[in-house]
């Protein structure tokens, strides 16, 4: 059964690399919603998945992890 697992970001250059590499070896699908980093975190991002989406942060994790 194929796993997708989903991270809610925002001005995460410092950790997510490190975070996407730990989950490289078990093939999940990763999908990464960004809520507006101003730093790289989706260049970073875009090196272990295609599936980086902009979601427009309103104040609502819920909302976020529903787009995501």
């Amino acid at each position: 059964m194929p796993l997708s697992v989903c991270i809610i970001a925002k001005n995460e250059e410092q950790n997510i690399a490190r975070c996407l590499e730990r989950l490289k070896p078990y093939g999940f699908e990763i999908i990464v919603a960004d809520t507006g980093s101003t730093d790289r975190t989706k260049e970073i991002a875009l090196r272990y998945t295609d599936k980086v989406y902009d979601f427009t942060w309103c104040d609502d994790f819920a909302a976020a992890k529903n787009f995501a």
